[in-house]
């Protein structure tokens, strides 16, 4: 295809996918739920950071979750395990979650009004970028483990997002990272960036995400 004929499809998918992600949010806005996108890089520590969230929230919050990987129900399974419930979507060959996927698995999940649900997406800092899913927030994970520049290297993904968590705060004193330019390259690409440092294997920082997580819930429902 000629490139414009390519420029041409992506704005077709994009103008559906962003129909059907107006639909999901006003839905959540009706039901009073409060629906989260985590996106990362594959290996960020994203699941262990619900599962986390889950087993010390449950008695606060009710939280279901959307899971998606492009094969297997691994990470669906921890999260039943942790106590919430959860529906697993396997996109094949796809590296993306899109609105009509979520819509079709909140119907299949039913949560509950006034719950949260958390959109676990594909493991990918590039596409899940330009895809709406109709969420209240879109929440990046970046490991420690992973190099400063990531911000810079995938503009796109943080520039959309509106929370960045760091993981794995624990490994700090066996790396090089640099957390201070960490945050400083990712505030160079979206200056309205909130930024928290977290362990989802020690719980260091993870009662500053559950104070964030509560405040925003209970904004987006007074909004």
């Amino acid at each position: 295809m000629s490139q414009e004929r390519i420029i041409q499809v992506e704005k077709e998918i994009l103008s559906k996918n962003d129909a059907y992600a107006a639909e999901n949010r006003r839905y959540f806005a009706g039901q009073g739920i409060f629906a989260l996108n985590f996106v990362s890089s594959p290996g960020s520590g994203k699941t262990s950071l619900l599962v986390r969230t889950i087993r010390e929230l449950k008695d606060r919050m009710t939280i279901n979750v959307i899971e998606g990987d492009q094969q297997t129900s691994n990470d669906a399974a921890r999260i039943r395990e942790s106590g919430a419930r959860a529906i697993q979507i396997n996109t094949g060959k796809g590296c993306h979650l899109d609105a009509h996927m979520v819509g079709h698995a909140v119907e299949d999940l039913a949560p509950e009004p006034g719950s949260a649900l958390f959109i676990e997406n594909v493991g990918n800092l590039v596409c899940p970028a330009a895809f709406d899913l109709g969420e209240a927030y879109k929440v990046v994970v970046l490991s420690v483990t992973e190099g400063e520049d990531k911000p810079l290297k995938y503009p796109d993904m943080f520039s959309a997002a509106d929370l960045m968590i760091l993981n794995k705060a624990d490994l700090l004193p066996h790396l090089d990272f640099n957390i201070e330019l960490c945050i400083t390259n990712a505030l160079c690409v979206n200056p309205r960036l909130h930024s928290l440092i977290v362990s989802a294997r020690t719980g260091e920082g993870m009662e500053a995400f559950y104070g964030w997580l509560e405040a925003s819930a209970a904004r987006s429902k007074v909004v």
